[in-house]
């Protein structure tokens, strides 16, 4: 089945790649946290995107998960500098990554890494991690998405915008995870080359 992201071009390969932000410890974000992030995933897979996090637990975990079961692709960006001392130092898991990258650059350079591997970052439940990885990809003018959940993050960072006095077209949020992808893969498509020239091809023949 033809997913929105699909190209004419059967050699096209560059899907859009969307990061998940969110806590790895998830007891303070409410009922049904869990199943709102592996909603999520299963909506970035449906849609044609590759997931993205910091291959960790929680929320970014689940969201995995989620996007396994729909057949998805799932790439984690790793804050260790090797599987053993993801798995043996950070206490990190293997499982729903199709491929694991190895940073050595800790969590502060992860975020780095992970949120410019990506065209846009959704914010689910998180903590102090989560605006940090926000504020990256904020200043990077990347699209973002601010998912509403049972949980306080999104109010969160609604305020960090409204008192950093700075408009950011590229931000949108909501609480249906189809919607919101939607709305992110509009904003992503807009910097996206490829598109952009398939979109100046067909004008010019027209």
């Amino acid at each position: 089945m033809n997913s929105p992201l699909n190209s004419p071009n059967k050699h096209a390969h560059n899907k859009i790649k969307i990061c998940v932000s969110g806590a790895a410890e998830t007891g303070h974000c409410g009922l049904g946290a869990l199943d709102l992030a592996k909603e999520l995933g299963k909506e970035i897979a449906r849609q044609g995107a590759v997931l993205v996090n910091g291959a960790t637990t929680g929320f970014p975990f689940w969201a995995a998960m989620g996007a396994k079961e729909e057949g998805g692709i799932c790439v984690g960006i790793s804050p260790a500098a090797s599987e053993q001392e993801h798995v043996d130092i950070y206490k990190l898991p293997l499982d729903y990554m199709d491929l694991i990258i190895y940073t050595g650059f800790g969590y502060p350079g992860r975020d780095l890494l992970m949120t410019r591997a990506a065209d846009a970052v959704v914010c689910g439940c998180g903590r102090i991690g989560t605006i940090h990885e926000f504020t990256v990809a904020f200043e990077d003018k990347k699209p973002i998405g601010v998912f509403e959940g049972p949980w306080a993050m999104d109010e969160e960072l609604k305020t960090i915008i409204e008192n950093a006095h700075r408009f950011n077209p590229k931000v949108v949020s909501g609480s249906d995870p189809k919607k919101l992808l939607e709305d992110i893969i509009v904003l992503v498509r807009k910097d996206k080359l490829e598109y952009k020239v398939s979109k100046t091809s067909s004008s010019d023949t027209s």
